[in-house]
């Protein structure tokens, strides 16, 4: 298969015009070929839905400084991109996936415990795949400097953590839930309760950014980021509440997989 003006041609096929004996011949075999009683009708192409923000949401304010003013131009993929090695076990310790066990004590919130997989589109595990989580304290409060928000820090909570995910492409993340918190974007904004997810592939330069929120969540419906996704690719951005995957009068359980490409992608970029 080749490209001919802008057109994918399959090899073999004529370039040629209208006038040429090959597309003449083309032609009526197509017709001849239609007539046929036996003749099955093809599928109807479906173009798969976008369920990615785009670059520039005029509603959140950020994307009008940053969004790309001019088409992107694409770079081939580097070695390092391509044949990086995958992240070894002992890369991630069993504790970093624990953000409550940073402290001298417990920290203050509502303890959960979150599951889920990483697939790949179709449906295959994604194996020791690196995972990074970081996320507001239950105070709705960053350990960071610009963050002006007046709320407490939590000594005992730094809000941040990763994983590997397992030969099943399973991650298990024990945390605090978020609060949410005022920000400037527009009058009496608040964003909805969130974690913020990186997905690292083969090495660093393979990475992709999304956001887990919280079913039932009244901000949802008013938070600009959110709504900045399609709306196809809305729920799959919200966790389902998993009693199971909890911990038996200490912590809620929440379930969240993730799909890497193809039509039941992940939205990515949020």
């Amino acid at each position: 298969m080749m490209s001919a003006g802008g057109r994918v041609v399959k090899a073999g096929t004529s370039l040629c015009g209208d006038n040429r004996p090959s597309a003449r011949r083309s032609r009526l075999y197509r017709l001849a070929v239609a007539r046929m009683p036996w003749r099955e009708k093809p599928m109807a192409e479906t173009r798969p839905v976008d369920v990615h923000p785009p670059y520039l949401y005029p509603d959140y304010k950020s994307t009008r400084l940053r969004a790309p003013a001019q088409p992107l131009v694409r770079v081939a993929p580097s070695p390092l991109e391509t044949a990086g090695p995958v992240f070894p076990k002992r890369f991630v310790g069993e504790s970093e996936a624990d953000l409550t066990t940073w402290g001298t004590s417990a920290p203050l919130g509502e303890k959960m415990v979150l599951v889920g997989r990483l697939l790949d589109e179709d449906g295959r595990p994604v194996p020791r795949a690196l995972i990074e989580v970081w996320q507001a304290n239950a105070s709705g409060k960053y350990p960071h400097p610009v963050d002006d928000h007046d709320a407490p820090l939590d000594p005992n909570f730094l809000g941040k953590g990763q994983v590997l995910t397992d030969d099943e492409g399973r991650y298990r993340v024990v945390t605090v839930k978020p609060g949410a918190y005022p920000w400037q974007n527009h009058p009496f904004g608040w964003r909805p309760a969130h974690i913020h997810f990186s997905l690292f592939g083969n090495a660093y330069a393979q990475r992709l950014i999304t956001q887990m929120f919280f079913p039932g969540d009244p901000l949802l419906a008013i938070d600009p980021i959110f709504q900045s996704v399609p709306e196809a690719g809305r729920k799959l951005l919200i966790a389902d509440l998993d009693l199971e995957q909890g911990i038996e009068g200490m912590a809620l359980g929440y379930r969240w997989d993730m799909v890497v490409r193809g039509p039941r992608a992940t939205p990515m970029g949020v």
